[in-house]
């Protein structure tokens, strides 16, 4: 059989719904997102995972979107900008208010990476930033920018960015205790 004539049925649970979608095992899943299931708050941006406009939550975690194989995906739930609730809903918000975006085309990926960044902070995941591994993680400029590192914002709007960012996080703790 010649290569690219074998496709596989998978199924997503993506942004509260569920699909079940022939694939080719070589697509990746921001072009199913975008060109199968027409899901647009995922930007196709480089192509080459160096820009982070693609960036979704699959299974909870952060992932660059077109450089995961959809195959791989078989079950998971991804969570676009679109779909996110709660403190991902804050975190947009927060953008607002703090001049964190100009033209948008990177917001999505700057979210949903940020969203994931905040789940790594509160499970105290340690970054290439921290000065002690075994230390809790604190909000410091350099601990938000290495973790948001893998974000592009052609703009440059990093500032407002990063005060969303601290922003959103204040109001999650607040609202936790």
């Amino acid at each position: 059989m010649p290569i690219g004539d074998s496709e596989e049925t998978i199924r997503l649970h993506v942004d509260e719904s569920t699909y079940r979608v022939v694939v080719d095992p070589r697509r990746t899943v921001l072009d199913l997102l975008r060109e199968q299931l027409e899901i647009f708050s995922v930007k196709k941006g480089c192509d080459h995972g160096q820009c982070g406009a693609c960036t979704a939550l699959v299974d909870g975690r952060r992932e660059l979107t077109c450089l995961l194989l959809a195959v791989t995906c078989s079950g998971a739930e991804i969570i676009t900008a679109a779909g996110l609730t709660g403190v991902g809903y804050r975190l947009q918000r927060a953008l607002v208010e703090c001049d964190g975006l100009q033209c948008g085309y990177c917001t999505p990926g700057q979210v949903c990476s940020a969203v994931g960044m905040l789940d790594e902070f509160t499970r105290r995941t340690p970054s290439n930033a921290a000065d002690d591994v075994r230390a809790d993680p604190e909000w410091t400029e350099k601990e938000i920018a290495e973790r948001m590192s893998g974000n592009i914002c052609r703009c440059g709007a990093y500032r407002g960015i990063r005060a969303a960012i601290r922003q959103a996080a204040r109001n999650e703790n607040t609202e936790a205790e």
